[in-house]
């Protein structure tokens, strides 16, 4: 989307608003490369926020504005949110000592007699954690389905007798509940339409699986036509492909850097990235999440001072982002990371797992979203799983990186052949995104999921809920900090025919409990409409509308489809 008259400055620069109660360290905003910044009067945003100017050297960095909250914990829930979690630990440790001594005979929490010989999965604090803390919001997760993940699903019932520990499926199906969890951006994860009906075809001529690896005779002509389909698409030289999207992550980071080279990780990188980092034995510097002042410190101190004891210069620097954070909706500050990419000639990997497919007015990620040039990310990786309703990932850039990593990936090299109705279902819904498929099915697709996204988060906003993240970021998480809040509004939400995802420690800190929902364009307005009227009533009943900063349904910023106009590819 582009700017509106409501929110452009009028020097072309990005109006960045700081919400009500942020702190500015949380998104990092940049002093420029001149380590200055530079207050604007508040004339183009909400009264009740503020704005911040952050421009270049050379320019401004963004040709858009870059929307993003982190409303403050309040004070007083997060003092109720740590008694919560130390009422939990206390009543634990007691139940724990009174069945030691016999006094209490329920041993539900306790590890079963024919387990004790295995080695345990678990040390004791989270062995502790899991009993008595996640074992009773349990039933909210691994909730089976038994249809499509579309924008309405069938769910299995199920009844537990034992706290959560075993479940009984009671043999009947919860129909047409709203799915507000599902990584569907697009809604290509359907079983009519060109997709499917593209992978039956392949399916009665090719089969499912391929039974062997690329290098032996596992490569198929579709392989190599999704592969530069995919180069195509990014607007680069070459592209690989993988059959699974975590082990694209965590297997070619170790191929790319190793020993003596220094990887600087976002705080918030998903555990694909982290595990990758740890394998590869490169030195791992974390920065905080999107602050590019903490990211340039320590580029700078990696410059100045080189490797530990010897001081020698790192044999590489690599930059590790994502494009939309999945726990917090927010979305990359590229601009300033590609400017301190070039400044400091670090490499920069990007994971567009969530980004692509959902950002830009192409639906290219979130290169597409800033308009930046592709060459400038040295390694661009993503996943099939979510936008483009398949499986797998893949690693893009230079035909260089690509050859190198088919013969240096663990993942490339030892894992076997993406399947042959996978492979169809990406290329068919890429050529869809693409325009190539001669409809307009994709385009009307992307511009659906903005609007959606843009309606949905303003209307939680407006109803008094604190909403993290991007305003076009389609993962919406919603704050709900207490423990056990999590279990009741999954429950409830349920009870009411709405499936939802509770996300808790330790995937977010510990007093930022969240309601993850994730915006589809399958998803029509009746039923974001009916899902709202949900949360709201939901909402007020387990009182979780914390926001203090009000805001008018008149101030809500209008949807610009301008910026769908004039697309040349």
């Amino acid at each position: 989307m582009t700017e509106s008259p409501a929110t452009k400055p009028a020097n072309g620069d990005v109006c960045q608003r700081v919400k009500n109660g942020l702190k500015p360290e949380r998104n990092g905003l940049v002093k420029s490369l001149n380590r200055c910044h530079e207050r604007q009067p508040k004339l183009h945003c909400h009264p009740e926020e503020e704005e911040v100017n952050a421009a270049s050297q050379h320019g401004g960095l963004y040709t858009r504005p870059f929307i993003e909250s982190f409303e403050e914990t309040p004070m007083l829930v997060a003092v109720f949110t740590y008694m919560s979690y130390g009422i939990l630990t206390i009543f634990g440790y007691l139940r724990d000592f009174l069945r030691l001594w016999k006094i209490e005979r329920c041993h539900i929490a306790w590890e079963k007699e024919e387990q004790k010989d295995f080695v345990p999965l678990y040390q004791d604090f989270e062995n502790f954690y899991t009993r008595n803390v996640y074992m009773r919001i349990r039933d909210n997760w691994n909730r089976p389905l038994c249809g499509v993940p579309g924008p309405k699903m069938d769910l299995l019932e199920r009844d537990t007798q034992d706290y959560n520990w075993t479940f009984d499926y009671t043999g009947r199906v919860l129909q047409d509940v709203i799915n507000l969890g599902s990584y569907n951006y697009l809604g290509f994860a359907e079983n009519t339409g060109p997709c499917a009906d593209s992978a039956a075809k392949v399916t009665m001529k090719y089969g499912v699986g391929v039974a062997s690896t690329r290098q032996e005779i596992g490569n198929l002509d579709r392989h190599e036509e999704m592969e530069k389909l995919v180069a195509k698409f990014l607007g680069v030289e070459s592209a690989m492909s993988f059959g699974m999207g975590f082990a694209t992550n965590s297997m070619n980071i170790p191929a790319l850097v190793g020993k003596g080279c220094l990887i600087l990780s976002d705080e918030l990188n998903h555990a694909s990235l982290v595990l990758g980092a740890r394998l590869s034995g490169s030195t791992i510097r974390v920065f905080k999440h999107n602050n590019m002042q903490s990211l340039e410190k320590l580029l700078r101190e990696a410059i100045v001072h080189g490797q530990p004891r010897t001081h020698r210069p790192w044999k590489k620097l690599l930059i590790v982002v994502e494009g939309i954070y999945s726990m917090e909706g927010s979305v990359v500050r590229l601009p300033e990371v590609i400017a301190l990419k070039k400044r400091y000639r670090a490499y920069l990997y990007l994971d567009e797992a969530h980004s692509i497919g959902a950002l830009g007015p192409r639906g290219r990620g979130v290169v597409d979203y800033f308009g930046l040039d592709p060459c400038d990310v040295d390694v661009m990786m993503g996943t099939f799983t979510k936008s483009f309703g398949a499986a797998g990932g893949y690693i893009a850039g230079k035909r260089e990186l690509i050859e190198y990593l088919r013969s240096h990936s663990h993942s490339a090299v030892y894992a076997t052949s993406m399947s042959p109705p996978v492979l169809e279902q990406i290329v068919t819904s890429m050529k869809c995104i693409m325009g190539e498929d001669g409809t307009t099915i994709g385009c009307d697709r992307l511009r659906r999921l903005a609007e959606n996204t843009v309606y949905f988060r303003r209307r939680l906003q407006e109803m008094g809920f604190i909403i993290y993240g991007n305003e076009d970021s389609p993962v919406v998480p919603m704050m709900l900090y207490m423990p056990a809040k999590i279990g009741a509004f999954g429950r409830e939400m349920l009870k009411r025919n709405i499936g939802v995802v509770g996300v808790g420690f330790p995937a977010t800190p510990i007093i930022e409990s969240r309601a993850r929902f994730c915006i589809s364009a399958s998803h029509t307005k009746d039923v974001l409409d009916r899902a709202l009227s949900v949360i709201s009533e939901v909402g007020d009943l387990l009182q979780l509308k914390y926001s203090r900063r009000k805001i008018k349904p008149s101030s809500a910023r209008p949807f610009d489809d301008n910026v769908f106009e004039d697309i040349d590819d």
